[in-house]
């Protein structure tokens, strides 16, 4: 029994001896306070210090390093080893000068990985669109600041964000870094946090800065006819898709469809690729068309190689005479990763909190933090003007009587009290003192006097503008429209990323590359199964099959149809018959329990050949229920291969037979009874897994063993076992109609 808590509500103890004899005190802890002490604070831990981005666009490890190459002086200075800057990080990010080099590598200009790199790097650092080039050691390669990283810390002194203690409070750094421009939008970021992660696409700098301009102005624009789409450093083709876009727009969740682009060199008779989705690989794209050649599926490539230089990635694939370029790319589109889909989570921190905001939302937060980092930077300018204005009120009032503040100081006995002396003479305050005590002897003069005068208006005219300034929000709002269009003139690119539309793709149709000609296909009762051209079959028709297994169906068709196997545990297989290879009669064929990864111990009971999915498939039961189906209940929009609940599984199938009209059928039972009806009298269900109704009566001993058509029976007196309604119990089988089921 479970222990209950003491009275005065503390957790039980239990005691248990140890081998010493004497007794240890174990304090029983439920795996609730287990997860909420340890395990919570580990992730709170990691969603907000570690993997989220914040508004700015950054993580804290990226923060960290760029602030740490800031203070460094690598924004105008000249480049320094990595090294070194890894190990000034550490000062602020403890977790060691790995996690650091490769946080440095993904923000550096050779990785490739940004629209808009923030580390000008010199030496190997790797690529983003290969996955076996390593980067060099830290000790070889060398970086500093981009030049866009002006656009970050523009505003850093002038308290424009919040300062924090690093981990062990010896220095500060800031919480935030104070970007001109969307950077949360415009640099790619992905993290994945305990329970939760994030996925943001980079969008184009200048459509950026346009967005956020026209969000300014009207809140309720259209976004979508501005930001056109994502935008990636590894070039390739957006598939634009409005609903999906609007949906990742709306919602900052969905998917985006990119693709390589190519270039067909026909003096070579050869295709270039030369960019990739930014999602994959170059080696994840040769290992896939590999694996295509080496399975038959890609006959038309003779050599496929990696060509990549110094002028840029490059993938050359070799063609065989008469292969249309454009279909093998349409092909290879559909089969590997040169077509692929980016995943979008819009999860930032906001104020501390996890939020998956769409893109309006995130331009309204990142609108009302940039108006309050503008609002401070103001601040911070105008206590500068009114602390240099006070100064200068107390200059004026000394300069005034210049004699009388040159007597105090000099009938001033000792240094120290020339300060208060001149405080008390001027009624004036220690600091604007202390400034007056600091002037040159050689600045008083007329000249000084007049210029400082005249400053002091001016100095006037500032503060009250900075004033008016701070509680305008209209001219704080002008003044980050005028940031942003300076960016984007600035920095801003054309998109590397083109926009491509639904019509102008070439689509790759399966059916369109499989040979069409006609065959004959054969079932056996074991499972065989045979695909046999008309040629063949008059050079030998003699089929071979295993001892004591024999014919089940025959049909004669084209290459290109499809096949339904219906197996003994109410599953069907759907496949092509492309997909099987010619054979010959003299072969036992393709086993289909292992051709098609059936399920221990199930076996194929019935082969159909859909066609348009017209007419219907009756299904017999042992205990003389019959099932009408309409075919199109196993049309799928999907290219699945298998179905499960194919038929009912109340009762042993006895047979299954493809109906496309109306006619009379055979039942024949153990008894032996026999009995004829019309098929008109089953009506269709929907539903596969229907039980169907009852056609045969049959005592309980006995059980339906087939089903023909009246046309394939011995039987000559139809009139004895044709029934008008079902169910019917069927007369016993005469001797004279009994040649069928002697053959059993």
């Amino acid at each position: 029994m479970p222990k209950k808590n003491a009275p005065d509500g503390s957790k039980p103890k239990v005691n248990n001896p140890n081998v010493m004899g004497l007794r240890a005190e174990v304090l029983e802890q439920p795996i609730t306070d287990t997860l909420e002490t340890n395990f919570m604070p580990y992730a709170m831990s990691v969603i907000l210090s570690r993997a989220i981005p914040e508004i700015d666009g950054f993580k804290p490890s990226h923060r960290k390093l760029l602030y740490t190459m800031y203070k460094m002086g690598l924004l105008t200075g000249a480049r320094t080893k990595s090294a070194n800057i890894v190990g000034q990080t550490m000062r602020l990010n403890p977790h060691g000068d790995g996690p650091i080099y490769d946080t440095m590598v993904r923000l550096s200009k050779g990785y490739g990985a940004l629209l808009h790199p923030f580390v000008d790097s010199k030496g190997n650092f790797g690529k983003v669109y290969s996955r076996d080039m390593a980067y060099a050691a830290s000790r070889y390669t060398e970086a500093k600041l981009s030049p866009i990283c002006q656009e970050l810390f523009r505003d850093l002194d002038q308290d424009a964000v919040d300062f924090v203690d690093n981990y062990d409070n010896t220095m500060k750094e800031p919480s935030l870094l104070p970007t001109t421009y969307p950077n949360i939008l415009v640099s790619a970021n992905q993290g994945i946090a305990v329970g939760m992660a994030s996925q943001l696409c980079g969008f184009n700098l200048a459509e950026v800065c346009d967005a956020t301009v026209a969000y300014l102005k009207n809140p309720d624009c259209d976004l979508s006819s501005i930001l056109l789409g994502p935008d990636f450093p590894t070039g390739g083709e957006v598939i634009y898709d409005q609903a999906a876009l609007e949906e990742v727009y709306r919602t900052g969740k969905g998917s985006i469809k990119i693709r390589g682009k190519y270039r067909y060199v026909k003096s070579e008779n050869l295709v270039e690729i030369y960019e990739i989705p930014y999602t994959t690989t170059v080696e994840a794209i040769l290992d896939k068309v590999a694996e295509l050649i080496k399975s038959g599926k890609l006959k038309e490539i003779n050599d496929m190689r990696d060509e990549t230089d110094l002028n840029g990635l490059k993938l050359t694939i070799d063609l065989k005479r008469g292969v249309d370029p454009d279909k093998l790319m349409a092909k290879l589109y559909k089969s590997t990763t040169l077509q692929d889909s980016i995943a979008c989570n819009f999860n930032v921190l906001i104020a501390g909190s996890p939020k998956v905001l769409g893109v309006r939302e995130l331009l309204e937060e990142w609108c009302a933090w940039r108006t309050e980092c503008v609002r401070r930077r103001v601040y911070f300018t105008l206590g500068k003007k009114k602390d240099k204005l006070h100064l200068l009120k107390g200059l004026k009032r000394i300069l005034l009587d210049i004699d009388k503040a040159i007597k105090i100081i000099r009938e001033t006995e000792n240094e120290a009290d020339v300060v208060p002396n001149l405080m008390i003479g001027f009624g004036i305050d220690q600091i604007q003192a202390e400034y007056v005590a600091e002037i040159k002897l050689r600045n008083i003069n007329k000249e000084y006097i007049l210029k400082r005068v005249q400053e002091e208006q001016a100095l006037r005219d500032e503060i009250d503008d900075l004033e008016d300034l701070v509680g305008s929000p209209k001219r704080i709002q002008k003044l980050i429209v005028g940031e942003l269009e300076a960016v984007k003139k600035k920095y801003g690119q054309p998109r590397l990323t083109s926009i491509i539309y639904e019509h102008e793709i070439t689509a790759f149709n399966e059916e369109d590359e499989t040979p069409d000609y006609p065959v004959t296909v054969f079932l056996s009762r074991h499972g065989y199964f045979k695909k046999i051209t008309p040629q063949s079959l008059r050079m030998a028709d003699v089929q071979k099959y295993k001892e004591e297994d024999g014919p089940s169906q025959s049909f004669e068709t084209t290459n290109k149809a499809e096949v339904m196997f219906f197996t003994s545990k109410q599953q069907v297989y759907k496949c092509r018959l492309a997909e099987f290879d010619d054979t010959k009669a003299s072969v036992l064929g393709d086993y289909l329990p292992s051709k098609l990864g059936m399920d221990q111990d199930e076996g194929v009971v019935g082969m159909v050949l859909p066609g348009d999915y017209s007419g219907a498939l009756l299904f017999f039961f042992e205990n003389g229920k019959a099932a009408r189906v309409d075919l199109s209940a196993y049309a799928t929009t999907s290219n699945r291969r298998k179905l499960t609940g194919a038929y009912s599984d109340k009762s042993p199938l006895a047979a299954l037979l493809y109906l496309t009209e109306d006619r009379e059928l055979a039942l024949y039972s153990t008894e032996p009874r026999a009995l004829i009806f019309n098929t008109a009298l089953l009506s269709p269900k929907t539903t596969r897994t229907t039980q169907g109704v009852q056609v045969m009566t049959l005592k309980p001993k006995y059980h339906l063993s087939e089903v023909k058509p009246v046309e394939d029976t011995s039987i000559t007196n139809l009139p004895r076992y044709r029934c008008r309604t079902i169910p019917a119990a069927g007369a016993l089988l005469k001797e004279e109609d009994g040649e069928q089921m002697r053959l059993l």
